[in-house]
């Protein structure tokens, strides 16, 4: 197969931007073709231009969304920058809340989901929060989503899950199920999945008492990220906690934010 040419490449990030808001810098490229190198071939295709002109066809959504998918799936893992979990059970073991709506606005497979959902009842157990809570989860991907409701692991992506955790709220597979690890019925019955694109508008979801929008701003242009994280910001209370990815700074928007540590804030109250 040819190497990706340079103007089927911006051919191909113009349709990601115009499209879903996808922004990808010219040294992007190597990512972009090895990605997308093994789908083009298991397909038959003779090279990047003939995926390109399928992913463009209004008649095949389906491989334009796995395209998608090859294209923003990154590592992710329970329990990622645990810092946020410990400002966030802090921030609830001080308010002690009896209800409560979290929002993972890009949720990928679940794991940052159900890690605050394991976190959310080891407080409620304690009694530091009531029962009443739920957790949303939303991304763009329809496959991610799929996994993120079936909710099985390989065990390393609970590395950062406690023993006494991984006891309460997982079930360990055995046989042809070595090595995976499944929520528990009672932990995912507070956890829902929708497919949602940030880019567009967002209908009233809300409101959230927090919301996390981690490790996706990365793959959006300066403007397109103001106007993600305003769109988002929409949807959490005044008073509520907002957490971004720690590498990903502080996001100009044109809602006020009080910064509490790196990539958490809260939206002032009223």
């Amino acid at each position: 197969m040819q190497a990706l040419r340079d103007d089927t490449f911006r051919r191909i990030t113009d349709l990601m931007y115009s499209a879903i808001g996808l922004s990808f810098t010219d040294n992007k490229k190597p990512l972009i073709s090895s990605r997308l190198a093994p789908r083009i071939q298991r397909l038959g295709l003779g090279g990047y231009e003939d995926y390109l002109a399928l992913i463009s066809s209004d008649e095949d959504a389906g491989e334009f969304q796995m395209a998608v998918d090859l294209l923003t799936t990154n590592e992710t893992y329970f329990f990622r920058e645990p810092a946020h979990y410990d400002l966030l059970e802090h921030e609830l073991t001080r308010s002690k809340p009896q209800q409560l709506a979290v929002w993972s606005a890009a949720s990928s497979f679940g794991d940052e989901a159900y890690s605050t959902a394991m976190l959310l009842s080891d407080l409620q157990q304690l009694g530091r929060i009531g029962s009443q809570w739920k957790i949303l989860g939303t991304d763009i991907s329809d496959r991610v989503l799929r996994s993120a409701i079936e909710a099985v692991y390989p065990e390393d992506r609970l590395r950062n899950v406690t023993p006494e955790r991984l006891r309460r709220h997982c079930l360990r597979g055995d046989g042809a199920s070595e090595g995976l690890i499944q929520i528990s019925p009672k932990l995912r019955k507070h956890v829902s999945f929708g497919q949602l694109n940030l880019c567009q508008p967002i209908e009233d979801i809300g409101p959230f008492d927090v919301i996390f929008l981690r490790n996706v701003l990365i793959y959006f242009d300066v403007p397109t990220k103001r106007d993600v994280v305003d769109r988002v910001l929409t949807q959490l209370r005044p008073g509520g906690l907002f957490f971004i990815g720690t590498a990903e700074g502080r996001v100009a928007c044109n809602t006020p934010l009080q910064a509490l540590a790196p990539g958490a804030f809260r939206k002032p109250s009223a």
